[in-house]
């Protein structure tokens, strides 16, 4: 049997990794600032995430959700803790396709709509919104058999307020910035407006942090920079640091009971260990002080580059854009320069989302190496 070829894949085979280095089976050594699409929080192997990890593997790694696992109770406490929302309460399933199609379920079930409003370039997971393409016009898209999806433009809140005025909107799903639609995000203005038309109009407030959650952004969630409440957030990528875990976070407003959601792998023992290991570290390093002190040094050095025409995004989920397309730059930064970035639906953006211990020396080495690339490119 073959792999279905639906990825374009580089000739690099990685063997082992650590912190933010991975080497191949040449002994290559890569400085990675992609982290699997924001998935590595802590580090590729961090040794306490490691070693809880193993612990909890050798004495059971997975059950069913109809017994009791109270490390799913330690992982609800520990992330309420950090994330200032003791308040909210924790389901838990195995990636953010999961998690968001949860979210509209849930959205659906507690006001009785269906129709969701999403925006222009977001991506909610191959399962349920896909990514919209960008233009001025209003586009509506499946999500299943229930749900429709209307696309409206970032930051146009009259028309989204015109949506809402239907009657017939379950939920608004938001990024708190966009990832593969290239780093986008609403303005503080923008966010404010929204919830409050929200709520007027009685539509659910889902915000996706799938990637930009977990202290990514400078705050625990992006949302958080723009001081409004969310009805549910969803979140997965780093919260296991490469463990498949996912999960929402839902606001006291919405009910349980029984039946109401569901999931096979969600909240194993196993994924419960990552997440709590994940938290841990987190705290124990302090990560969310580094996320802001290398972003910062991040901006300053960029400077360096003239090249580059904007840099988008917040904290260590950052993006670099240029006036050309960057495939071939990106190319030769791994190939030759043997540093990961990422891209994006903008053919011009350098996606740049490393673990959150990055160090200062890690950014001095990846200007260095864009500074020469691009002279080699001839840019």
């Amino acid at each position: 049997m073959n792999l279905f070829n639906v990825y374009p894949l580089y000739d690099i085979t990685p063997v082992k990794a650590l912190d933010c280095t991975i080497t191949d089976n040449n002994g290559v050594e890569y400085l990675d600032l992609y982290g699997g699409h924001g998935v590595i929080s802590i580090g590729h192997t961090q040794p306490d995430y490691v070693s809880k990890l193993k612990n909890q593997l050798d004495n059971l790694g997975f059950y069913s959700n109809a017994i009791q696992n109270p490390l799913q109770v330690e992982l609800a406490e520990k992330l309420g803790k950090l994330s200032g929302l003791e308040d909210y309460e924790l389901f838990l399933c195995s990636s953010g396709a999961e998690a968001n199609e949860n979210a509209l379920k849930l959205a659906s079930f507690h006001n009785g709509k269906s129709r969701v409003i999403a925006f222009h370039n977001s991506f909610h997971g191959r399962t349920s919104a896909a990514v919209a393409v960008t233009d001025n016009k209003k586009i509506v898209a499946p999500i299943n058999a229930q749900q429709v999806v209307t696309f409206l433009p970032l930051n146009a809140i009259e028309l989204v307020e015109a949506e809402l005025e239907k009657g017939d909107v379950s939920s608004v799903i938001i990024e708190g910035i966009q990832g593969v639609g290239g780093l986008d995000e609403g303005t503080t203005e923008f966010f404010q407006a929204l919830e409050k038309a929200c709520e007027k109009h009685g539509a659910v407030l889902i915000l996706d942090e799938v990637q930009s959650g977990y202290g990514r952004s400078g705050k625990f969630f992006a949302y958080q920079h723009h001081n409004i409440k969310a009805d549910i957030i969803s979140v997965a990528k780093g919260m296991g640091n490469g463990f498949p875990v996912g999960a929402i976070l839902i606001s006291p407003e919405f009910e349980a009971s029984f039946g109401l959601l569901g999931t096979t792998f969600g909240g194993s023992h196993l994924s419960c260990a990552a997440g709590i290991a994940v938290l841990d570290v987190m705290e124990k390093l302090k990560l969310q002080d580094n996320v802001n002190e290398v972003s910062a040094y991040f901006f300053e050095q960029i400077k360096q580059v003239p090249q580059i025409i904007k840099v988008k995004g917040r904290g260590l989920m950052l993006g670099v854009e240029f006036d050309f397309e960057i495939g071939a730059l990106r190319k030769k930064l791994i190939v030759e320069k043997h540093i990961f970035t990422g891209s994006a639906n903008n053919k011009n953006l350098l996606r740049i989302l490393p673990s959150l211990t990055v160090k200062k020396s890690d950014i001095d080495t990846f200007i260095v190496a864009l500074k020469e690339s691009l002279a080699e490119l001839g840019h």
